[in-house]
């Protein structure tokens, strides 16, 4: 197949004209092409990548922790139909053998085939975090850091997991990143920790911060925080850019301190893409009402919205599109060391790519290579 006359978002993130060439579910070639066999015309349209969301926990009704082969399809379906080709499914902090029935699925449906898009691996979100800062995390299934809870649960994945949040100010949380460092990413999470302790998890090995801003201390003249060290430091930091969350101040301070070390999450629960109603999260009743999530408390339980919607928004809140798209398709896989696979227009990397109009409607969307 070769895409023809499209404006492509190249590998250095700057918008060409180019015409692109897929063949076996990879990128082959990028810039004239001579050949008429297979061509799909896309003159005045966008090619981007295909988006990379490294932290949703369900959509279209299903959730991972719910376990099923079913769930997973159906997230692989609605998050495939909204240009997002690839995306970790995330976990939450409940009792152990859930987190293992539910990496026990991801590995059993990763070995079979995949409805949409590709579930890349897992985001172990809890059950390391503080109690102050849980959120919407069950404070009955907290735990201070345990490397071998870790490694255990990870082997049941098929060593899938591609990160492990935690708080780092816990008990035995700098020896357990420097166990676990070389085996997935850290990120620091759901935690009270002051830069001082955030400076310290991140010289020892942790390399990414759980939704900056959201269940953490605030950033003052005084009082840094792990926003502080996020910022003096080169780590990757996630984003919550459903407009909800964060206010756009906030998002376009983000990406001023972080530039191309933001990653846009969804952080989408099984409400994503769902009527207002009632819904579950981690075991917990969700209320969703006009795409804001709370539990029953008002806490904000994840979002609603899904990672192009987010992009989108990123865009209306003054963000440039290549910025924009950059931090939700390459930023995110090479937060997770995917980048040789995943995230960008490059020859050699998987053909997941999206047509979108000048409106950022996306018209047509390509998994290696293949309409679906």
């Amino acid at each position: 197949m070769i895409l023809k006359n499209g404006t492509v978002l190249d590998r250095s993130f700057r918008f060409i004209k180019a015409d692109v060439e897929v063949r076996d579910g990879k990128i082959t070639h990028i810039g004239k092409i001579d050949s008429n066999e297979d061509v799909v015309d896309i003159s005045g349209k966008y090619l981007i990548p295909g988006l990379v969301d490294i932290h949703t926990h369900g959509c279209g009704g299903s959730d991972a922790c719910d376990a099923t082969i079913e769930a997973f399809d159906v997230m692989s379906d609605v998050q495939g139909k909204a240009g997002i080709t690839s995306f970790c499914a995330t976990s939450m902090t409940v009792p152990e053998e859930q987190i293992e029935r539910i990496f026990k699925t991801v590995k059993a449906y990763r070995e079979g085939p995949q409805k949409r898009a590709s579930v890349i691996g897992i985001n172990m979100e809890g059950p390391f975090f503080n109690e102050s800062k849980k959120g919407a995390q069950r404070g009955d299934c907290l735990k201070t850091p345990d490397v071998d809870f870790f490694r255990r649960l990870n082997e049941v994945s098929g060593n899938c997991v591609r990160l492990v949040d935690l708080a780092p100010e816990l008990e035995n949380s700098i020896e357990f990143i420097k166990a676990v460092k070389m085996e997935t990413v850290v990120s620091i999470g759901h935690t009270a920790a002051d830069y001082a302790i955030a400076m310290d998890a991140i010289e020892n090995g942790a390399s990414h911060i759980t939704h900056l801003y959201n269940a953490m201390n605030g950033l003052t003249h005084r009082s840094p925080g792990v926003i502080g060290a996020a910022a003096d430091t080169n780590v990757y930091t996630e984003l919550i850019c459903d407009g909800i969350h964060i206010d756009a101040s906030a998002i376009r301070a983000a990406f001023r301190l972080m530039n191309d070390r933001v990653c846009l999450i969804s952080d989408s629960m099984s409400a994503c893409g769902m009527p207002n109603g009632e819904y579950e999260l981690g075991g917990q009743k969700v209320i969703m009402c006009d795409k804001k999530a709370t539990l029953v408390d008002g806490t904000i339980a994840g979002s609603a919205t899904n990672l192009a919607d987010c992009m989108r928004k990123a865009v209306e809140f003054g963000i440039p599109l290549e910025t924009a798209i950059k931090a939700a398709s390459y930023n995110p896989a090479k937060s997770i060391n995917m980048e040789r696979e995943i995230g960008s227009i490059d020859v050699g990397l998987d053909a997941d790519l999206i047509v979108m109009d000048g409106d950022l409607n996306f018209e047509h969307i390509f998994f290696k290579g293949v309409e679906k």
